[in-house]
């Protein structure tokens, strides 16, 4: 069964270490959008946002990937399954298995599909 404290740690979003302390804790504050009024320069904000958030969560995810495979590589004494690693992820099985291979082919220095 999994650790009720370490599932509580899980559950709270990881702080944006570039945003203040004290606007974080204002809900409707969110990197001072809600102060621009002019709309293009809203949408240029927003948008410019949006895709760093995006290649932030694709970063972090090939760093999962990195991770799973490193923990189900068989020279590994301690090597986990494809079934610990999701539980440990929150994942599926197949999930799971799905990111030791692709975690394998960028330790390899290969891309997303081996190539």
């Amino acid at each position: 069964m999994a650790d009720p404290e370490r599932s509580e740690r899980r559950l709270r979003p990881a702080p944006l270490l570039f945003e203040p302390s004290e606007a974080v804790t204002d809900p409707e504050h969110f990197f001072d959008l809600e102060s621009i009024d002019d709309p293009a320069t809203l949408l240029a904000r927003s948008t410019e946002l949006t895709l760093a958030f995006r290649v932030a969560a694709d970063r972090a995810m090939e760093f999962q990937a990195i991770a799973a495979a490193q923990l189900a590589d068989p020279r590994r004494f301690d090597m986990l399954t494809a079934a610990d690693i999701a539980e440990r992820a929150e994942w599926t099985e197949d999930y799971a298995k799905k990111m030791v291979e692709f975690g394998r082919n960028l330790l390899r220095g290969e891309g997303p599909d081996g190539e």
